[in-house]
């Protein structure tokens, strides 16, 4: 395989990220029936906040925090302590993507595999534990932790360096957001592979050396 080393993105890569369901499932806690339309809102305050958060303006705390001001103030809480309840919602209803256990399985022994996400600490470890699928990854690289955000070149750098800087060319970035995965892999220099989804379209700027749209395809693509 011309890969040694394969990096990648969690939510929506590896894991599904069902976040309507997340919310319906956090604020049942409180009696509260989450619709749709309140979703459109949350994801209107929480879209631009995740930008800021990738371009390095804010951090990961402001981000959680900020996002759930408006419920927090509506139901006499923290807005810490329902970002802590969307975490382990997350968690709970948390699966694998269809064809990543063979995917990881496949390439466990004949790549280092590890992680490099923009989500939070504590959603990533109780979701690897969830899953079972702690035991593929060599390292785990959570934004959160490290102090910058993908597509910053420096995550990248602190991940190769924790995997002891093997050649870039031997390298591969695999991720579903163009924006942060595949300009990131860019930026730094490695080849990179888009899992795209259906309705997302790829910035002319930002060129992934491999496209699917599947990780089917991709288990074909590395393995054959």
């Amino acid at each position: 395989m011309k890969y040694s080393h394969i990096f990648f993105d969690a939510d929506e890569t590896l894991f599904s990220f069902n976040a309507y369901l997340g919310l319906k499932t956090l604020f049942a806690q409180y009696d509260v029936s989450f619709t749709e339309q309140d979703y459109q809102e949350y994801k209107a305050v929480n879209a631009p906040l995740w930008v800021q958060y990738q371009n390095g303006v804010i951090n990961a705390r402001t981000l959680q925090v900020t996002r759930f001001q408006h419920w927090a103030e509506r139901l006499a809480v923290t807005p810490e302590s329902l970002n802590e309840g969307f975490m382990t919602a997350m968690a709970s209803i948390c699966e694998p993507l269809p064809g990543a256990n063979s995917l990881l399985l496949r390439l466990k022994g004949k790549a280092q595999l590890g992680i490099i996400t923009n989500g939070f600490a504590a959603l990533q470890e109780r979701r690897l534990a969830h899953t079972g699928l702690q035991d593929c990854f060599a390292q785990v690289v959570i934004s959160e932790l490290v102090g910058v955000a993908k597509p910053d070149e420096r995550i990248f750098a602190h991940t190769m360096a924790l995997f002891g800087n093997p050649e870039k060319s031997r390298v591969l970035m695999v991720g579903d957001t163009p924006s942060s995965d595949i300009l990131g892999a860019n930026l730094f220099g490695i080849d990179s592979c888009w899992l795209q989804h259906q309705g997302v379209v790829c910035p002319p700027h930002v060129k992934p050396t491999y496209t699917v749209t599947s990780l089917q395809e991709l288990e074909t693509l590395l393995l054959g």
